[in-house]
């Protein structure tokens, strides 16, 4: 939709009082900051794509009613406070004076709005709100959450929910969430109205995208920027010489093998960590006969033992010591073990190729079969070269893999394509928002039996299902005591590896390129947050 002459005018007016106040106010200090990520930002929506990257960047615009904090602790967010008067009942506070970057006052009818825009169909983010549960206006600042039965972690599983602009939606026709598979792009994806500490002063998807501070902003901006410039830089080697050269001051991520060249040069360093996201292999097991095989009539990974055959073909440890570089960490559970205090009870059994052809040839598949492996190539650390070792893996028990590594816009286009995902095979990463085993559980794990259907198993492209492990999701859900909570928590596991699930494959490093003028938070969740970030003067 086009914007009437009127609205530009007064976008345009509101963007130059804006950009008046910061050059009026801003610190003699304050810098451009350039950052460089190998994907692209395609969507300003919001609720486009439940993706770190994608939400790290709306994060700069946006705001929640809760956030989080550089420790990862849930702090106010728009709501300034909240209590449970009831185990079924929540009651936000919300805060007075914020105003959206269009000048518009933030009231809970916007909070009404986002909590229904968000459960609507084309949104990634459904999962974030309990089924059922009713946002109730008290006043203009006090909201009501009723729930159909207690749940202890509800704020947790609010990050990366931002709050939109009732008004400003209804007014451009955005009312309806942007799915990740539009070839036409909405009004919201391609502009922006947060509360957030900048606003987008441009947006070229796939060249460019420019953040000024937002002047009006109710908080006090802990950051000395100007503005930030992001440019997708696909190529890793392209991406470090920018580093490297100072054309750009922050990259994401820097390839392992190219850590001890950056921490050399005297100009930038790599920022290190562990990170909370796992990756992991999926299989279809939902559909009859697969979208991409030359098995025909039947789906092979309905069968436990090709899922068994297929998690003992996959040496997660020669992964870790050729592809990473040892910068990984097989895991066992679809969960990191800092986010699940009873990790430690599982362990990994070793690769094992040759009870992996016996069980493909008790399957009914002696000479193993073809079908396509849908992978990322440019959102995980190594995520194509990733992909190829498992197709070497599996090419030993006689599978052949056609291996459709593409952009992550093209990927999560393709896999999250409402109706029902569009893949046989793939490699997916998850970290859980809420930094608790129920979202994984709920989310990628759980029953979604009609595609249409979102409120469980959002994201659970292998239409696994198994109803006692949903039981046992649900009960955790509401269970207040922490060590009968794990208990149920470890159960559900159990019964995931029994039925190979998922094939888990590790946990990544972080590796952030910094420049040495650049001061910058780096959180295990990967969110690349640059309002905390400070630039020394050229």
């Amino acid at each position: 939709m086009q914007m009437s002459v009127r609205q530009m005018s007064v976008r345009q007016i509101l963007l130059a009082a804006i950009t008046a106040s910061i050059a009026a106010f801003a610190p003699a200090s304050a810098q451009t900051l350039r950052y460089a990520n190998q994907g692209d930002l395609k969507s300003l929506d919001p609720y486009t794509l439940r993706e770190t990257t994608t939400i790290a960047h709306h994060g700069h615009v946006y705001e929640g009613l809760v956030a989080r904090d550089k420790e990862l602790k849930v702090v106010p967010g728009l709501a300034e406070s909240w209590e449970t008067p009831e185990p079924t009942r929540w009651r936000f506070h919300l805060r007075h004076d914020v105003k959206f970057h269009n000048g518009d006052p933030f009231t809970a009818d916007d909070v009404l709005f986002s909590a229904d825009r968000v459960r609507a169909v084309g949104s990634d983010f459904a999962t974030v709100l309990p089924a059922g549960a009713k946002f109730v206006k008290v006043d203009d600042y006090t909201v009501d959450v009723m729930l159909a039965s207690p749940n202890p972690i509800l704020i947790t599983q609010w990050d990366g929910w931002y709050i939109m602009d009732k008004k400003w939606c209804e007014e451009n026709s955005a009312v309806a969430p942007t799915p990740a598979s539009a070839t036409t792009p909405s009004y919201a994806s391609l502009h922006e109205n947060g509360t957030g500490p900048f606003f987008i002063e441009s947006h070229q998807p796939g060249v460019k995208t420019v953040f000024k501070p937002y002047a009006g902003w109710w908080r006090k901006p802990e950051h000395n920027l100007k503005e930030i410039v992001f440019t997708p830089i696909a190529s890793a080697s392209t991406r470090v010489a920018a580093l490297l050269s100072g054309e750009v001051d922050v990259i994401e991520p820097v390839p392992i093998q190219d850590i001890q060249r950056v921490n050399a040069s005297g100009n930038a360093k790599v920022l290190t960590g562990p990170e909370l996201r796992t990756l992991f292999i999926g299989m279809d097991q939902l559909r009859d006969e697969l979208l991409y095989s030359n098995i025909k009539g039947k789906n092979p990974f309905k069968d436990i033992r090709v899922r068994e055959a297929f998690y003992k073909a996959i040496d997660v440890d020669l992964i870790k010591n050729r592809v990473m570089r040892g910068l990984s960490t097989p895991s066992a559970l679809m969960i990191a073990p800092e986010l699940f205090s009873l990790s430690k009870d599982f362990i990994r059994p070793k690769a094992d190729p040759e009870a992996a052809k016996k069980l493909m040839v008790a399957a009914g598949y002696p000479d193993g079969f073809e079908v396509t492996m849908d992978c990322p190539n440019d959102r995980y650390v190594n995520d194509a070269a990733i992909c190829e070792a498992v197709v070497g893996m599996l090419a030993r028990i006689g599978v052949k893999i056609d291996l459709l590594a593409q952009p992550k816009q093209l990927y999560f286009a393709k896999v999250l394509k409402p109706g029902g995902f569009k893949t046989s095979f793939f490699m997916l990463g998850w970290q859980p928002a809420s930094q608790d085993s129920h979202n994984v559980m709920h989310d990628i794990m759980g029953c979604r039996e009609d595609p249409q259907d979102t409120s469980r198993g959002a994201t659970n492209l292998s239409g696994y299902c198994n109803k006692d492990f949903d039981a046992l999701t649900d009960k955790a859900l509401v269970e207040t005591d922490a060590a009968k909570r794990d208990q149920l928590i470890k159960q559900a596991f159990e019964i995931s590896i029994k039925d190979y699930a998922y094939i888990p494959l590790h946990q990544q490093a972080l590796a952030w390129g910094v420049s040495n003028k650049v001061k910058l938070t780096q959180r295990p969740d990967n969110q690349v947050l640059l309002y905390w970030a400070t630039k020394q003067e050229q």
